[in-house]
């Protein structure tokens, strides 16, 4: 089943299967399993298990996270391996990470809440120093295709920037969602990737006002913009000031 919410949970004993997507394996004791939200997942065949198991909404975390889940912890990239065979000294740490969560959970603290989100933090902590002990090539390639989709998306937004004002009119034509390019663009320049476009706009716009003999309301058609009116208030957005206050300190 898929599900939209995030499954972490660590097999300490027992017999149990997983089938991710359509990857079916035998998980040993002291597997650890990542499911990212939305993945498809089923197990069939589980007897005598014992463990720890958590499950979160992304959502949860967000006042801690900078940028997409999956850039800051790679396993939940949907590309990633996503069961993590731990050592035993590995195992103790991410175990003793599930009882404190478990101890807050259970507790009546004020701050509870708080409290949880900094602890499962942590836990995803423990998890990414595990995970980058066994698979730095996997993370460099990742972060290598970020900077690559990235760089495409510079190049279209100079090619197209004129006519082509919206983020997911580039997504469509990379081929990815608006949402992964956004994920993609923030992780690798820490900035939205509307604010490219809005960037490349404002810069030509103050060419076009200051080395042209152009009315605003042509500027205004050529960067294909509805009206004078939207153009003008988008300046003033942005700038703080009128297109012809613009022109004028040229």
């Amino acid at each position: 089943m898929r599900r939209n919410f995030n499954l972490i949970y660590l097999l300490l004993d027992g017999l149990h299967d997983i089938r991710l997507d359509d990857q079916l394996r035998w998980l040993m004791p002291h597997d650890l399993v990542i499911v990212p939200a939305n993945v498809l997942y089923a197990s069939t065949n589980i007897k005598g298990c014992k463990g720890f198991c958590l499950e979160f909404k992304t959502e949860f975390l967000e006042s801690l996270l900078q940028g997409a889940l999956a850039e800051q912890f790679p396993f939940f990239d949907l590309d990633a391996e996503h069961v993590i065979s731990l050592n035993a000294n590995e195992s103790n740490l991410v175990q003793r990470s599930f009882e404190n969560i478990i101890e807050v959970y259970n507790g009546h603290s004020r701050e509870k809440t708080q409290l949880l989100r900094d602890y499962v933090h942590i836990l995803l902590l423990l998890i990414r120093d595990c995970y980058k002990a066994r698979y730095t090539v996997y993370i460099k390639e990742k972060a290598t295709r970020a900077v690559q989709l990235t760089s495409a998306y510079k190049h279209l937004v100079d090619e197209h920037f004129r006519d082509m004002h919206e983020v997911q009119q580039y997504a469509s034509l990379l081929n990815i969602t608006p949402k992964h390019l956004s994920d993609v663009v923030k992780s690798t320049t820490g900035k939205p990737p509307h604010e490219m476009i809005h960037n490349r706009l404002l810069q030509e716009a103050r060419t076009l006002l200051g080395n042209t003999e152009m009315s605003i309301a042509e500027i205004a058609y050529t960067l294909h913009f509805d009206d004078q009116s939207h153009f003008s208030h988008f300046v003033k957005r942005k700038t703080g000031h009128t297109p012809l206050e613009i022109r004028k300190s040229f």
